[in-house]
């Protein structure tokens, strides 16, 4: 296995030669996959920071895109280097029939007969992937994660979180702007519902049915139902997950085979990107316009569909823009669905954190005639991200969907159940006093952040930011002409080390340039304001860097 510094050396590499035909990393992937080398964005970047090597069957449409042998993208061997190697090892040949053959073992693909299947390894090889137990005497082998892993990326909690988190052991302060985590910011729980989850402990020692206990699932059917459910549905449509990322993942796993595709809004939660190419199948990602405060572009969406394509994925108020959706463009949407056949997947975790009198309409309530599902929880709207709580529900037109939902059926009896302490904290939740409402209103904690971030931001020069209608989320652009970067996620990076202040850069949610990022403005006023300062500080001395000012 190559050590850290190859691995190191050859990320840069990668990176150099990346920059130097122009392509973004997602430029790159999408050029990789049209050649018939499926890659992601995520896995691009793993390898340019050196987190992966490689992966072998890429190799050969890596090297031909960039313009380079194998030799000079793994080794850094010139290319007449490399063709000596080759050359020796084709028996002097000078032909090289097997662009793999040069290559060093641990990134060998694997070399199949019509009747079987195996890996052509030899003794060199096994040493190479082996490594010495000095108490036994014998040599064991290297144990990788799967290639599975290879295109799922999810930098919310990746490199960034990971330098935070040594900086904070040497004893610095971080401020954490890089997930939508309510309660270290001091936004605490309902304390009714804290009551109800201890009341009701010693019921829940033990598993619960695999979809959820009763009384959670049918207060989640009368919330929906309280706001126009058109379906008839019925608690066995219900499933409780620990939190909705199980529930995402559980359903990819049933809907995807390999080779399928879903659409995902870009920028996205890229938990629904990682997912999706988890699962065997590939994420579409449709534009989301920032000048239409990040609608989706219904044009680009159609543009899209392919004879593969499953479903659509709508995340409203979305994550990372804070953007709500008219129920005219949620219409338009579905009318796409339906004349296509797909499924939507309706993401409304921040459906209780609007701002503006501004109202969210749950597309489970707009047709009948499209099999949806919809996506909640407990853990933004009641700040009990802990407990995880969450929920999908399944409507719309469920007739052609049994084998699917038998798959979910199964999905959710193989991990038991859900934590079903938290679904103690549902029946209570979605009933009586939404406090979210309070911190939403105009004298409310949250609205006063919002606006701070909001005019902060707008005021250093070179960056913009619309002003979000959910969430607690903004995305801001950064002028290219101002400063100048090809790397985000470096750029991020930078304000760590120099400003200690945790962001996420655009690319971690698989936008497509590297010019915006994601921040949290959870923290009250004070904190948010120190925030603020350091972000002007290090933006002045990046026009400074830049020559920009």
């Amino acid at each position: 296995m190559a050590s850290d510094k190859n691995k190191s050396a050859q990320a840069e590499r990668l990176v150099q030669l990346r920059r130097d035909k122009g392509f973004t990393a997602e430029q790159l992937a999408q050029t990789m996959t049209a050649a018939g080398a499926k890659v992601s964005r995520g896995a691009i970047s793993n390898w340019e920071r050196g987190t992966n090597g490689i992966v072998s069957s890429k190799l050969p449409t890596l090297a031909r895109i960039l313009g380079c042998s194998e030799g000079y993208l793994l080794r850094g061997e010139l290319q007449n280097e490399a063709s000596a190697t080759t050359k020796s090892i084709n028996g002097g040949s000078g032909k090289n029939n097997d662009s793999s053959a040069a290559l060093p073992v641990d990134i060998q693909p694997n070399h199949t007969d019509q009747n079987q299947s195996k890996t052509v390894s030899t003794t060199s090889n096994a040493q190479k992937n082996s490594q010495h137990n000095p108490k036994s005497g014998h040599s064991m082998n290297t144990i990788k994660k799967s290639d599975k892993l290879q295109n799922v990326c999810y930098d919310i909690r990746g490199p960034l979180l990971q330098t935070a988190n040594k900086m904070e052991a040497e004893g610095k302060r971080i401020l954490k702007l890089n997930v939508g985590n309510p309660a270290p910011f001091g936004l605490e729980a309902p304390h009714e519902i804290l009551r109800d989850v201890a009341m009701n402990l010693a019921e829940a020692t033990g598993y619960s049915d695999s979809q959820g206990i009763f009384s959670a699932r049918k207060a989640v059917l009368q919330y929906y139902q309280s706001k126009g459910l058109l379906s008839a549905v019925d608690v066995r449509d219900v499933y409780l997950g620990n939190g909705v990322s199980e529930l995402i993942v559980m359903t990819m796993q049933a809907l995807m085979n390999d080779g399928d595709e879903v659409l995902i809004p870009m920028p996205d939660y890229p938990l629904w990107t990682a997912a999706a190419n988890l699962s065997g199948g590939t994420a579409v990602h449709y534009r989301c316009n920032e000048e239409d405060n990040w609608h989706p572009d219904i044009e680009d969406i159609k543009s899209k569909i392919t004879s593969k394509t499953k479903g659509i994925v709508v995340i409203n108020p979305n994550n990372p823009t804070g953007a709500l959706y008219s129920d005219e463009l949620l219409l338009q949407i579905i009318d796409v669905a339906k004349e296509h056949d797909l499924i939507i997947m309706a993401d409304e975790i921040y459906d209780r954190i609007l701002y503006d009198d501004t109202v969210h309409t749950p597309m489970s309530t707009l047709t009948d005639d499209v099999l949806v599902l919809s996506y909640n929880g407990l853990s933004k709207s009641h700040r009990i991200a802990g407990f995880r709580a969450g929920w999908m529900m399944v409507s719309g037109r469920k007739q052609h969907a049994t084998d699917f939902i038998e798959g979910l059926d199964m999905l959710a009896s193989m991990r038991l159940c859900s934590n079903v302490q938290g679904q103690y904290a549902i029946q209570t939740a979605m009933g009586g006093h939404q406090s979210m409402k309070d911190l939403t209103s105009k004298t409310g904690r949250l609205y006063k952040q919002r606006e701070m971030a909001v005019t902060r931001l707008n005021a250093i020069k070179g960056i913009s930011c619309t002003m979000p209608q959910g969430a607690f989320y903004c995305f801001p652009k950064i002028d290219p002409d101002v400063y100048p970067i090809t790397d985000d996620m470096d750029f991020m990076m930078d304000l760590l080390i120099e400003e200690n202040v945790l962001m996420v850069q655009g690319t971690g949610f698989n936008w497509d340039k590297p010019d915006h990022f994601r921040l949290v403005f959870l923290p009250n006023l004070h904190e948010l304001e120190d925030a603020m300062d350091r972000l002007d500080r290090f933006f002045a001395k990046k026009r400074l860097q830049f020559g920009t000012d």
